[in-house]
């Protein structure tokens, strides 16, 4: 790359940065060779997002929203296309700095938890913080703030195996809030929750978005995507509508 084209590129950053634009994909590809077959699981995506939004990324099985999770996410680099989160290019990126950026600016909550088991609640959500070298004290109090960002506060010492699904969904939210990172990423939070504790915790989010977070939700299915302020639907890879319904 010449440094003509750094420099125009880290500009581009710097000014999506300044719009405010969280998000910013250009021509996204992920391409995977199977034999002598290409399998485009992402086809030239654009998409832009802006901080404080609260999207869906919806589409059935099969229709790629999974990879593009997985870009956005920086658990998986692209085969072509860039792609920018809060001003840095992270499409150019080592394995390293992605993890960085990944700690830093993504908040993950699964569909599976993804908690300790042998670990209290309170350990569970601080572990971002341990592995960004946060000192312990500070790193109490950000964890104990998180938890009761979640009024989970009184829960703080349990076990998962003590708690329910959605006391542990919410322990995986406040794991995901602890960073105060640029984006929190849902895949399918409800997927393992019955439809009063999904839709409670689909409540939290709402609360969560109107005190200013930037939230992308990644669901198949439709009751859930419509909690968000806007609806990305993919399908073979490509956006194939973008609506905003509130």
């Amino acid at each position: 790359m010449s440094t003509a084209v750094e420099k125009e590129l880290i500009q581009r950053g710097e000014q999506l940065k300044r719009d405010g634009i969280v998000i910013r994909t250009y021509d996204l590809w992920k391409t995977y060779v199977m034999g002598d077959q290409e399998i485009h699981a992402v086809s030239g995506v654009d998409i832009e997002i802006k901080r404080g939004e609260y999207v869906a990324i919806m589409g059935p099985s099969g229709s790629g929203k999974s990879t593009l999770m997985n870009l956005i996410g920086c658990l998986d680099t692209p085969t072509k296309g860039r792609y920018y989160i809060n001003g840095n290019l992270v499409s150019e990126m080592t394995d390293d700095e992605l993890a960085r950026i990944r700690n830093r600016e993504i908040g993950f909550v699964f569909q599976t938890f993804n908690l300790l088991p042998r670990a209290t609640s309170l350990h569970n959500v601080e572990l971002p913080l341990i592995y960004s070298g946060m000192p312990s004290g500070e790193r109490l109090e950000r964890a104990k703030l998180a938890m009761r960002q979640v009024d989970l506060e009184a829960r703080m010492y349990h076990k998962p195996n003590e708690l329910s699904g959605g006391q542990r969904q919410r322990v995986a939210v406040a794991r995901a809030l602890v960073n105060n990172p640029s984006i929190l990423l849902a895949d399918e939070p409800t997927g393992n929750l019955d439809t009063a504790t999904g839709n409670e915790i689909m409540g939290l989010f709402e609360r969560l978005h109107q005190q200013g977070n930037t939230i992308i939700l990644v669901t198949h299915e439709l009751d859930i995507a419509l909690h968000a302020h806007r609806i990305v639907h993919v399908r073979d890879g490509k956006v194939e509508k973008d609506e905003k319904i509130k």
